[in-house]
């Protein structure tokens, strides 16, 4: 590759949807900030047809190569190819699998696709989404002693990714605008179940976030203490102030990830339980 090129190809192939390549992938290459990598996933990999046309992506865009594919006969050919094409080629989860099969004593089961099995963890994440989906943005207030966790805060501390990323990982999570001049839904105050986190965030980054909220929706004519700094300061200081007179914890999102925010919570949740 040439060194002074400011990008490079990264092949992600996977006999399952390539998720877990893609976290990967973005892992290590935020490590490298000076490069872009052009990502290209080949997803469902499992016949010798279907690796036939990853193959010769490969070769029209040579770069590196990341794989989890389970399959013996696949894998080889594959490694083979880039061992031929002098490109970089590594099967991520095969270490890990090693050190299962020593630690268990079992053999592999080579199941591709074994993590997206419809069995009860998949139909709990299935119900959290459905959950999640209908008690966006404060809807449905009567049953948030349902849920597993209640996000609550001011417009634009992304309430609403945090909560379906969780729901993604089968936690129920409901979440509740709080709005200045608008009471809370008396079953907040009551719901025993659920763990209320409230988000904050810097006026400043909630300032930005809606401005662009604002451009990208096109409107012209809106009120202007929305992105008022100062207006918004006033906000965050009464959010914070429900949360301390009810004893909720908070997580401040100006530097977080929603990634991040959703490990904070689940760590929240986790030392409550």
């Amino acid at each position: 590759m040439n060194a002074n090129a400011n990008f490079f190809h990264l092949h992600l192939v996977s006999d399952s949807t390539g998720e877990t390549l893609t976290t990967v992938a973005r892992a290590a290459a935020a490590q490298y900030s000076g490069f872009t990598p052009v990502q290209h996933v080949h997803p469902l990999v499992r016949t010798d047809r279907q690796l036939d046309k990853t193959l010769a992506e490969l070769e029209a865009a040579p770069g590196i190569v990341l794989y989890t594919i389970v399959t013996k006969e696949l894998s080889i050919r594959l490694e083979r190819f880039c061992e031929e094409q002098g490109l970089p080629c590594i099967s991520v989860l095969a270490p890990v699998f090693e050190v299962f099969g020593r630690y268990l004593n079992v053999d592999q089961s080579y199941r591709a696709g074994a993590q997206h099995d419809m069995d009860a963890g998949y139909f709990r994440r299935i119900e959290a989404l459905n959950y999640t989906m209908a008690h966006d943005d404060g809807q449905k207030p009567e049953d948030l002693d349902a849920a597993d966790v209640v996000l609550i805060g001011i417009s634009r501390t992304s309430k609403t990714p945090t909560a379906i990323y969780m729901a993604n990982r089968g936690v129920k999570t409901a979440n509740v605008p709080v709005v200045q001049g608008i009471a809370l839904p008396p079953p907040l105050f009551v719901a025993m179940k659920p763990l209320i986190v409230g988000l904050v965030a810097s006026p400043e980054r909630i300032a930005h976030v809606r401005q662009n909220r604002i451009l990208a929706l096109g409107v012209k004519s809106f009120d202007t203490s929305y992105v008022d700094r100062q207006s918004i300061a006033q906000e965050l200081t009464h959010m914070r102030r429900i949360c301390s007179d009810q004893g909720w914890p908070l997580i401040d999102v100006t530097r977080r990830s929603i990634e991040e925010t959703a490990a904070a919570v689940l760590a929240l949740q986790r030392d409550r339980k």
